[in-house]
């Protein structure tokens, strides 16, 4: 259970003053949750701040400057055709313009009525030879200048959410913090120089200085410590739960792998024999794996999860492969099927489309013992499903299952050994920060026969020559990815820009055009995803749904819109869609001129390379270069707060810590013990506490 004094944090937004249905959904958006919470806003920290203390006289103001100035209103000039309306005001001898697109003169006049006094705030620029400041941030008489005159918070935002709104609902949601006591090494923090949680949290939303917001600053290391400190906990008392259960010898003789190895169509690579071998090592042990297979996209990592599951088969025992979404479960069964068939395998999928009689009846081979491999989403955990003896279950692209779906799948039998298997490369300093103390296979090579991918980078404003190719292409039966930008944020926006170029596309090239975007319905997604694996399309336009493990080799053009706005590990992974079959494939990087130094960096990475070893490693080296904070471009993946540009240096301290208090307290039932289960809640780390009370 939840302490009860995170209870106000965990409260839906709309408890908060000024919260309706109308303003929660945009707050919905930007956090990823239906019913957003008061927790998700406070973590939702500000990139930068505006300072707006300072109050020159007009005359001394330096153009291009952000500022607040005390000034008479003159005369209003409504602007004609496309020209701005214009409120003249003065301070002594000087002028100044105010500037508006798109106000109404009742409004206008209502603001700014002749004579009267008024404070603004904002960019003051020069306009032939003349000062003038373009829809002024913030306008009030005397008595608002105390809450003009501040340092003030600038958040990312979404569609359908103002600056305003976002600023006033925060410091709303900051008056529920609840005074909550310090989990944290008292010397650790006298070393650091850290405030108190709570402290840190109230000067990232309310900051006395710019630098209180910066992303070194240590109001906001102090929190990242906090997020990576719950997260190392975790992962040791899940490591500490997997290490101390006992495991159980799984000893094949060989025969199965060896059936599976004669029926494929390629051999296997170097680093595929290794990666099996490692494995097998520990399914033989009486220590219970906890192994982390990482290779490159098309590296082969499903053989060899297969040849795990064939040598606990042989052992009689039984298997699991569990996949983040339904077509890549599918995907996963069709491509296994053929060869666990060939070795006499039998093999079963089990999704949320499985229902009734046939549900009950595979359910019913599986407690029997007669399935001896079962491929699924996490369909495969729920209640019900009961193994006769579950020996290895395997996890794909385990960063979007919580610790306690993959505990959930690994107890379903006695010490069941854990595969963990991502098809994200990640740099080595990285790979405790996801997985912890955990052992790593590396597939580094591909599988003999794949071409490499011609990866060019083009100017938008050829588009037209890009069409014309893409029709030369389709004409010799060619498959075409082409996929649309992603747009910080903005879900909505993002769907429009598909929706446009498919509309666009489909006027071109007619029925041959497909459509997939994360809105649609996971049967809607899965038949336009089938309709091209047939062919039926030959392009299908699509947002980045197609990231992860889509597998259809005929494709072999992939076209990337604004790919300045993505990335370097998505690049390589929409990359990767292509290049699967034999023939010779080609990517498209199309780009918006002028692109910043990390986009030109970023393009020419994905020219020169297709390691996306090496892709990782830049991508780590780039993140954050010319980022804004809070994107879906920056920061760590399952992070709110921690960036590993900034606080890197904090994971070894927070793994050093979270080590030494295990092995103090490892039911955390001294006093900062129990401190530390409230900051397990707090970044919702539920699940290790619950390891904890499962003893």
């Amino acid at each position: 259970m939840r302490p009860a004094i995170l209870n106000p944090l965990f409260a839906s937004l709309k408890t908060l003053k000024g919260v309706g249905d109308k303003i929660a959904k945009p707050f919905g958006r930007l956090f990823g949750r239906e019913e957003p919470r008061i927790i998700d806003l406070l973590f939702h920290l500000p990139y930068s701040a505006i300072d707006r203390r300072s109050m020159p006289k007009l005359s001394e103001v330096v153009p291009d400057t952000i500022v607040t100035l005390e000034v008479t209103v003159d005369r209003h000039v409504p602007g004609r055709g496309r020209a701005p309306y214009k409120i003249r005001t003065h301070q002594g001898m000087q002028t100044l313009d105010l500037v508006y697109f798109h106000i109404s003169p009742e409004r206008a006049e209502k603001m700014f009525p002749a004579g009267a006094t008024r404070y603004v705030s904002g960019l003051v620029s020069m306009y032939d030879s003349h000062f003038q400041m373009t829809h002024p941030d913030r306008v009030g008489s005397e008595k608002d200048l105390p809450e003009i005159l501040t340092v003030e918070p600038v958040y990312p935002l979404t569609e359908g959410l103002a600056t305003g709104t976002m600023r006033r609902t925060a410091a709303n949601a900051l008056a529920k913090l609840p005074d909550l006591p310090e989990w944290c090494d008292p010397s650790f923090l006298a070393q650091k120089k850290f405030a108190p949680f709570s402290t840190a949290l109230r000067r990232m939303h309310a900051p006395e200085e710019v630098v209180d917001v910066a992303p070194e600053s240590p109001f906001r290391a102090r929190l990242a410590y906090d997020e990576l400190l719950s997260h190392q906990l975790a992962l040791a008392l899940l490591r500490t739960r997997i290490r101390r259960d006992k495991g159980r010898k799984s000893i094949g003789d060989g025969r199965l792998r060896a059936k599976i190895e004669a029926a494929l169509t390629f051999s296997l690579t170097g680093a595929q024999k290794a990666a099996i071998q490692e494995i097998i090592r520990d399914l033989s042990s009486e220590h219970r794996m906890l192994r982390l297979l990482q290779g490159d996209v098309g590296s082969g990592k499903t053989v060899v999860a297969l040849m795990a599951a064939a040598h606990v088969i042989e052992a009689g025992r039984q298997a699991a492969i569990m996949a983040p979404t339904e077509i890549l479960a599918r995907q996963h069964y069709d491509r296994i099927a053929p060869l666990a068939k060939a070795a006499g395998i039998r093999i079963s999928i089990l999704t949320g489309r499985e229902r009734g009689r046939d549900r009950e009846a595979l359910l019913e081979q599986l407690a029997a013992g007669e399935i001896h491999l079962l491929v699924g989403t996490h369909a495969l955990f729920q209640e019900g499903v009961e193994f006769k003896d579950l020996a290895l279950a395997v996890v794909d692209e385990q960063h979007r299952f919580g610790v306690h779906q993959r505990l959930a799948l690994a107890q379903k039998g006695e010490a069941v050994d854990l595969l963990v298997m991502t098809a994200t490369p990640i740099p080595r300093t990285l790979v405790l920060t996801y997985f912890g103390d955990m052992d790593v296979s590396e597939l580094r090579s591909k599988p003999a026969g794949r071409q490499p991918i011609d990866t060019r980078t083009i100017s938008l404003g050829r588009i037209e020559e890009v069409v014309e190719a893409i029709g030369r292409g389709i004409q010799s039966g060619a498959r075409v990815y082409w996929i649309c930008p992603l747009i910080e944020e903005s879900e909505l926006v993002d769907l429009a820009a598909a929706e446009e170029r498919y509309a666009f596309l489909k006027e071109r090239f007619g029925k041959k055009v497909g459509l997939v975007h994360g809105r649609m319905r996971p049967t809607e997604k899965d038949a336009a995803m089938e309709k091209f694996a047939r062919g039926e399309t030959q392009i299908l336009v699509s947002t980045t749904v197609v990231e992860v493990g889509v597998d259809v080799p005929e494709a072999t053009i992939m076209v990337i819109e604004h790919a300045e706005r993505f990335g370097l590990a998505q690049l390589h992974q929409l990359r990767g869609r292509v290049g699967r079959g034999s023939g010779q494939s080609t990517c498209l990087l199309l780009y918006k001129t002028p692109l910043g130094e990390a986009a030109k960096r970023r393009l020419s990475t994905m020219r020169e390379t297709e390691d996306g070893f090496r892709i990782a490693e830049e991508d780590l080296a780039l993140r954050g270069e010319g980022e804004v904070l809070g994107t879906r471009q920056s920061g760590l993946p399952g992070f709110k707060i921690a960036n590993h540009e900034q606080h890197g240096a904090l994971l070894e301290a927070a793994r050093k810590d979270a080590a030494l208090i295990l092995m103090r307290d490892p039911a955390l039932a001294t006093e900062r013990g129990r401190t530390l289960r409230i900051l397990l809640h707090l970044f919702e780390r539920e699940d290790a506490v619950r390891l904890i009370e499962a003893g």
